[in-house]
């Protein structure tokens, strides 16, 4: 089903995709490519934030359920230089860096609906040539898709006519029971090492071992112990195929989530600035740590780190990430 579900400033209209598939109920919006709702069979309690009407998602969502990029996470002083140019970004991030691709990023676009039915929903949105300072047209699709056994299926696509940048990340806050915050979530993650970031939160060009630290996840752990959390963890130096690379898991409702990607890093955010007085989807309002945001992504900064995973599309290239989000209940 498709409807008008809001206005944009200018009285654009925003719609509203509903998909049911595989127990699952998902809302997604045109604006922003944002996955509005999410709901699994037999659990009553949304299982991401967002707000229950349009107008805040332009006025206080921190990118809650939306397509970031056209580069996820940030970039030092908004400063990219390719094939020997320089390029000044946008600096929306305290006016010094930036981040998930400037003030006006894919996170604020209206998106085209190119093809939808019951259980999915390609959109479409173009970038053009020096959009946020970022050179080459970017021509972006995103297709939500719902599959058995709990699973949300999320498949971003994307290509250039010009030398650029590209990762873009799904950015859904994930809270798998109806407390107001996640403190009874345990957290696994793949991953054998994190990248440090200075105070405002640049990755200094470190990669540590999550060993002997509050980051280690490679064993299922509360997510408390690394409060507060907003690090890139790394899954592996390039892109792989999909494959499993963590889980979270609510010790009070029983519900759990595997994320399998085909992403180098995973961003986790535990939302510890959250601070709303919008009422979410339960109603209430949203402060510290009421959903965790877990981003697959290209390594943040990567640009003006040799040794990270790189993110620059050429044109004849395509982007691709896959991403998966398997949510079942009750299971060991």
């Amino acid at each position: 089903m498709t409807e008008i579900w809001g206005h944009m400033p200018d009285g654009g209209a925003v719609h509203r995709v509903t998909l049911t598939g595989g127990g699952l109920t998902a809302h997604v919006l045109t604006y922003g490519a944002v996955l509005q709702d999410l709901r699994l069979a037999g659990h009553d309690a949304p299982l991401v934030l967002g707000f229950p009407e349009f107008a805040p998602y332009l006025t206080d969502s921190p990118y809650f359920g939306a397509t970031v990029g056209r580069f996820a996470n940030r970039i030092r002083d908004g400063h990219l230089e390719l094939d020997g140019q320089s390029y000044q970004l946008d600096t929306n991030d305290g006016g010094r860096h930036t981040l998930h691709g400037g003030v006006d990023g894919l996170a604020t676009a209206i998106w085209r609906i190119d093809e939808v039915a019951s259980d999915h929903v390609t959109l479409k949105a173009v970038l053009p040539d020096g959009h946020m300072g970022f050179p080459g047209t970017l021509k972006c699709s995103v297709t939500f898709a719902l599959k058995d056994s709990g699973t949300l299926d999320i498949q971003m696509r994307a290509e250039a006519d010009k030398t650029t940048l590209c990762s873009l990340a799904h950015h859904s806050y994930f809270t798998l029971d109806d407390a107001e915050a996640v403190s009874q979530h345990q957290l696994q993650i793949a991953a054998e090492s994190y990248t440090p970031v200075d105070d405002t939160l640049i990755p200094t060009g470190e990669i540590v071992p999550v060993a002997g630290t509050r980051f280690d996840f490679r064993e299922q752990a509360p997510l408390r112990q690394a409060h507060p959390v907003d690090y890139n963890f790394c899954l592996s130096t390039a892109r792989q195929p999909l494959r499993p690379v963590a889980r979270l898991q609510s010790l009070a409702s029983g519900v759990r989530m595997d994320c399998l990607t085909t992403e180098p890093g995973l961003q986790v955010y535990d939302g510890a600035g959250i601070a709303l007085d919008a009422p979410g989807l339960r109603g209430q309002k949203m402060g510290a740590c009421a959903g965790v945001a877990m981003e697959p992504q290209v390594w943040p900064d990567a640009h003006h780190h040799k040794d990270f995973p790189q993110a620059v599309l050429r044109p004849g290239e395509t982007y691709h990430q896959h991403t998966q989000f398997v949510f079942s209940k009750g299971q060991a």
